[in-house]
């Protein structure tokens, strides 16, 4: 199978992590997406991660309930941290180098977060898992991802969801939502669909990076994004 793009940014979600669990992480769901990374890997592809922190503190919600926001957003970041870990070690299981790099430093758990030494490890075919987010308040995963993304000039950003693609409404909860199969930014900024943060469309909308939205369920959902194969949206 021939990969499309050269060099990717996939972002997970920390519920994806879950499994059937009500919290924390999953052991079966992040060793499937280490195997499933480590075969993209073998295509010659190039790899960045960046996964959320929900699975153990949602900051946005926490603010709602009365929590100061940048508290709960800092707290959020560190979950970020020890997911980002976790998928490192997994790799690692599957003999893949790889490092993270924080938005925020914790130089004792993991690297800083440096331009020049993120395109190094590139360079040196390691997979990069970028934690806590931009390393500031009110700015969502999603956002980082698409930072990390133009930085690294990525041929594309990968949103692993809970669901197969963009949908006119949320398809749980609305059997009439219509999938779309290609959109355009700008329409997905229009109709304020929730697929991902709009600051973080506008900014892969900037750098040209499209966006590709599939389900992260599925034994080779990440070959089939990356391939062209499957069920997905592209937002471009």
């Amino acid at each position: 199978m021939k990969p499309l793009y050269k060099r990717i940014l996939l972002k997970l979600s920390g519920e994806g992590l879950m499994g059937d669990r009500a919290f924390g992480m999953d052991d079966g769901v992040i060793r499937s997406l280490a195997a499933q990374i480590c075969e993209v890997r073998r295509l010659g592809v190039e790899i960045c991660l960046v996964v959320g922190g929900g699975n153990i503190f949602r900051g946005a919600k926490e603010a709602s309930q009365g929590l100061d926001r940048s508290v709960a957003d800092q707290v959020g970041m560190l979950a970020t941290v020890m997911n980002a870990l976790y998928l490192q070690n997994a790799l690692e299981k599957q003999g893949v180098d790889a490092r993270v790099l924080s938005g925020l430093s914790i130089p004792e758990v993991c690297e800083d977060y440096i331009y020049r030494r993120a395109l190094r490890h590139l360079q040196k075919n390691r997979v990069l898992i970028f934690a806590a987010g931009t390393g500031c308040p009110y700015f969502t995963t999603d956002t980082g991802a698409a930072l990390r993304a133009s930085e690294m000039k990525c041929d594309a950003l990968l949103k692993a969801t809970q669901v197969n693609g963009v949908y006119s409404a949320d398809p749980k909860k609305d059997k009439n939502a219509v999938k779309y199969t290609e959109i355009s930014y700008d329409e997905v900024i229009a109709k304020g669909l929730k697929v991902m943060d709009l600051t973080a469309v506008s900014l892969a909308k900037d750098n040209r990076i499209p966006i590709v939205v599939f389900a992260q369920k599925g034994e080779n959902a990440l070959l089939n994004a990356v391939t062209g194969e499957g069920d997905f949206t592209i937002i471009k």
